[in-house]
């Protein structure tokens, strides 16, 4: 089968879709014919990419920003959950953020991610899967593949989406991180992880815990730089309960990676971990970013799958 390209014509602020039509002829010329679906609703995504991979298609290309990619992972373990294991991803950025593939180490020219693509080198990569609350109370089950993050960047996320594109993506992020940290609360989070079988428990007083299965996250922060994404082991970041000010300083250090090296902020390696919220009364300051989107809230339970996907992307 032709390869298929599942295209959010939102991402990038709406740039995909006007750019789509032009970006489609040098896409063929180092793909050669390939298949297209536009995206037409939150989760459209999911649903294309589980068919496509259950109709037996080799390779199923996300064309959009992160949120697309972990749309299309969701898909893709949906399908191999029911035994379709053996859809490749690959990935061709149009969005804004592009964490994970600063993490795959693709670089971010059209050229670049054809050559990838047409290249059939795949190399496997590991998989979160986890159980949260959504927002209406009810149970649920996905995916992620790059970082699932819990307190002030679930909120900043939230208000992203609630801030006008008219200002463009970089301002709308900025506002609304400010914004994020007036309104962010400390979490006391009570948090069991486990590695091989050994398990520890503890109680973090935290603004943001990260589980990193990449490097990136926020459009470029390094929050986890010592994470792999194929080792088998997910690197939590604890970015700690400190005063508005001096967190924000914290974060700051994130675009570099000198985080970690902060007193304040506490790091492990797990492959299976449950979080839960003591304080429920700051729930509403204290929600999940997933792959860069709003999902839903803790309590959370998540699993490592490991090498559970081949991307087409160079070698780690």
């Amino acid at each position: 089968m032709r390869p298929l390209l599942i295209v959010n014509p939102r991402s990038g602020g709406g740039r995909t879709g006007k750019l789509f039509d032009e970006m489609r002829a040098p896409i063929q010329r180092a793909l050669g014919e390939v298949d297209v679906a536009h995206t037409e609703r939150p989760r459209h995504a999911v649903d294309l990419a589980r068919e496509a991979a259950l109709d037996g298609r080799e390779t199923v290309v996300a064309v959009g920003g992160d949120g697309s990619v972990h749309e299309v992972v969701n898909g893709l373990m949906q399908a191999r959950d029911r035994g379709a294991a053996g859809t490749r991803l690959g990935i061709i950025g149009a969005g804004t953020g592009g964490d994970l593939c600063r993490t795959l180490k693709l670089s971010h020219r059209l050229d670049r991610y054809c050559a990838a693509i047409a290249s059939g080198s795949a190399r496997p990569i590991d998989v979160g899967r986890f159980s949260y609350e959504k927002h209406d109370g009810t149970r649920a089950e996905a995916f992620f593949v790059n970082v699932l993050s819990a307190g002030m960047s679930g909120l900043v996320d939230q208000l992203v989406s609630e801030t006008p594109r008219t200002l463009g993506n970089t301002l709308a992020y900025t506002m609304a991180s400010l914004r994020g940290l007036a309104r962010s609360r400390v979490g006391r989070v009570r948090c069991v992880a486990s590695l091989g079988g050994e398990s520890r428990e503890e109680e973090l007083a935290t603004r943001t815990v990260a589980i990193c299965n990449g490097r990136y996250f926020g459009g470029g922060m390094q929050v986890a730089p010592m994470a792999r994404a194929d080792d088998g082991v997910f690197e939590v970041i604890d970015l700690g309960g400190a005063p508005h000010l001096r967190f924000a300083a914290v974060s700051t250090g994130m675009y570099t990676g000198m985080h970690v090296r902060h007193p304040d902020v506490r790091h492990f390696r797990c492959d299976r971990i449950e979080l839960t919220l003591l304080n429920r009364d700051v729930e509403h300051a204290f929600l999940l970013d997933v792959d860069g989107e709003p999902l839903g809230r803790l309590p959370i339970t998540v699993t490592l799958e490991p090498r559970a996907i081949e991307v087409l992307a160079p070698a780690g």
